[in-house]
């Protein structure tokens, strides 16, 4: 279909070539970012829909762990949006919701080691990967090692998101930075400011969880 094609255009603003795909892929995965900032779990449900078009977006522009990383996030909307909904007794606020909660030491300790040994074992496969499956992937991965990076802590932040885990967003907005610089280079403009604008959500989504937690024991 043209919709999914990065060279179906939109519009036109300033020189830069608005595709289709890469708006409203924007346009639903700012959205679902504000929702989770402000605790709405409507966040995960906006957030089907903007993997999707990720997916294919990724592709196109040979972010090759980006793009296996959309199908990670379709299954964990659909968990997050559970997670979310229906708590176990002990674990719900007075909405009937998953509490906001905080990572113990060891916890921190074994996100980050592992995340790191990842980042290495995927750079190095997506490096690689136009090499082991050619008909595939007809162009090198770029920035293998940087993009595996934002991608294994990106799939650490979701799981602290799932269990709503304050240190989330402290995680995201360290991912949003450098996704920020990466999109910039590879010339997908409205990304790269959409992620700019994470880093801002994700300061706020760590104050308005923080304010939230600290609200349990008044």
């Amino acid at each position: 279909m043209t919709f999914f094609d990065i060279n179906n255009i939109f519009f036109e603003a300033l020189g830069y070539k608005m595709s289709h795909l890469e708006f409203w892929a924007t346009v639903t995965g700012g959205v679902a970012v504000w929702l989770s900032a402000r605790e709405n779990v409507w966040s995960w449900i906006i957030g089907l829909v903007n993997v999707v078009l990720a997916f294919v977006l990724f592709y196109q522009i040979q972010l090759y762990p980006d793009m296996f990383l959309q199908v990670f996030f379709f299954i964990t909307n659909l968990i997050g949006w559970w997670q979310w909904k229906y708590p176990k007794a002990a674990e719900a606020n007075l909405k009937n919701e998953l509490r906001i909660s905080k990572l113990s030491v060891q916890q921190w300790l074994l996100l980050g080691v592992g995340g790191l040994i990842c980042t290495a074992l995927l750079g190095t496969f997506a490096k690689n990967l136009h090499g082991l499956l050619p008909s595939l992937f007809s162009q090198p991965s770029a920035f293998p090692y940087m993009d595996s990076f934002t991608t294994v802590m990106s799939i650490v932040a979701t799981f602290m998101l799932i269990r709503k885990k304050i240190e989330a967003w402290y995680v995201w907005l360290l991912v949003d930075a450098i996704s920020t610089y990466m999109y910039s280079l590879k010339d997908v403009k409205l990304y790269a400011l959409l992620y700019f604008v994470f880093c801002f959500i994700a300061a706020f989504g760590a104050y308005n969880w923080t304010k939230e937690y600290r609200s349990y024991s008044k």
